[in-house]
């Protein structure tokens, strides 16, 4: 057994998953929330694991406890004591290596890193380019390391995957030195998600990832596409912060900033309340009320207009980025769809491709309506480009590439 213990650290909580890599299942996640308040919660889940080689994992127990939580370190803390009360024993499935989610690489980390010192004095320099992210991402990692001093520590960075964009594609068209003053340029979000559905596509379709044109929609609350040319990231959505591109549950997308500039003019609004507005105001959940898409399609049912637009509004966006990546890439071989969004909702993959017929893309109803688990495709035999519904899973990933740099 190679366990391999995976935190993913926010603000007030965070997320841990503990895997067995030799069968790449899962044996507990929990999750650690409301941290720094009396009324804290903890929930562990322990999974039954199966006894004849590699299977899906089946729910076996969880347990939900309230209690204070006043920092991180103590929220390690109730993770370990529910290890011990609830299993699986730490003792006999002690974690080898601990990978954390990083958000923000900036243009200094471009592949798994080994966490020493210069590494955080490096992830709390970036948090002026992530500030709601690095410094809780931070903050996981200095418990985790108290919690187990002596296993490795590896940073998994969100934006490294896109470390391969070409100048063309990262570069903003402002002045030179006042972008390389301030670091502005494109960054791209959502890597280890990307990276991961790509490579599960080539595996799923038995074709060399390094000969195959691909396009990846990772749809979720947040929203991204990615252009990749045999393995490598060319070109991808979001870009100086996960605000650009796509429009998201909450995030308004692409919008020409000069209307920022009205609405501070003439609105009075402030730096503060712009950045509330496209945020936490916008997307979804500004055109329609509900940045969850069962109700926009519910809505639109009971010939909600606002509904409809939303769901318009979406799906142009879908179809534009889809259409650029088409024509950054020559052609596309496979587009994957993945994330809650990606998942489970053929009415917005469909949408998403149905204009695409001009470059052979040809979506199969039955094949995209059914309620079917794993990895599928979504095209007709007749499609000369694959269609997929990749399941998504960053943990996993971040357990590989953690493995890389820190297998003993």
């Amino acid at each position: 057994m190679t366990p391999v213990l995976v935190i993913n650290s926010g603000s007030s909580s965070f997320k841990y998953q503990l895997l067995d890599m030799d069968t790449a299942s899962t044996l507990a996640s929990g999750l650690v929330e409301r941290i720094g308040a009396p009324d804290g919660v903890a929930s562990h889940t322990v999974y039954a694991q199966p006894t004849d080689g590699p299977a899906p994992t089946f729910l076996d127990a969880t347990r939900s406890r309230e209690l204070p939580i006043p920092d991180h370190t103590a929220g390690f803390q109730v993770m370990l004591d529910a290890f011990a009360s609830d299993g699986p024993s730490l003792t006999e499935h002690a974690p080898i290596a601990v990978g954390h989610r990083v958000v923000h690489g900036g243009a200094r980390f471009f592949e798994p890193t080994l966490i020493t010192p210069l590494v955080e004095i490096n992830i709390d320099e970036l948090s002026v380019l992530a500030p709601l992210h690095n410094p809780a991402n931070l903050a996981g990692i200095v418990a985790a390391k108290k919690a187990f001093p002596d296993v490795p520590h590896v940073a998994v960075f969100d934006t490294a995957y896109h470390q391969t964009l070409p100048p063309a594609a990262y570069t903003y068209a402002i002045d030179r030195e006042v972008a390389a003053a301030h670091r502005i340029r494109r960054y791209g979000f959502h890597g280890t998600s990307h990276k991961f559905v790509a490579e599960e596509a080539a595996a799923f379709l038995g074709r060399p990832l390094d000969e195959l044109k691909q396009i990846v929609f990772h749809l979720g609350n947040g929203a991204s596409v990615t252009a990749v040319d045999g393995g490598r990231s060319v070109d991808t959505s979001m870009g100086f912060t996960p605000l650009e591109g796509l429009v998201m549950g909450t995030r308004s997308g692409d919008i020409d900033p000069a209307a920022l500039f009205h609405l501070a003019r003439r609105a009075g609004m402030s730096i503060d309340e712009l950045d509330d507005l496209l945020n936490k105001r916008s997307g979804l959940l500004g055109l329609a009320g509900s940045n969850d898409l069962r109700d926009i399609q519910a809505g639109i049912e009971r010939g909600d207009e606002d509904a409809r637009l939303a769901f318009d509004v979406y799906v142009h966006r879908l179809r534009a980025y889809a259409g650029a990546y088409l024509a950054q890439l020559g052609g596309a071989d496979v587009i994957s769809f993945t994330a809650g969004v990606g998942e489970n909702a053929p009415l917005v993959r469909a949408a998403a491709l149905e204009t695409l017929g001009f470059a052979g893309v040809q979506i199969d109803p039955e094949r995209n309506e059914a309620r079917a688990r794993g990895i599928r495709i979504i095209s007709t035999d007749a499609s000369t480009v694959t269609v997929l519904v990749v399941p998504t899973d960053e943990e996993l990933e971040i357990a590989r590439q953690t493995l890389s740099v820190a297998r003993p």
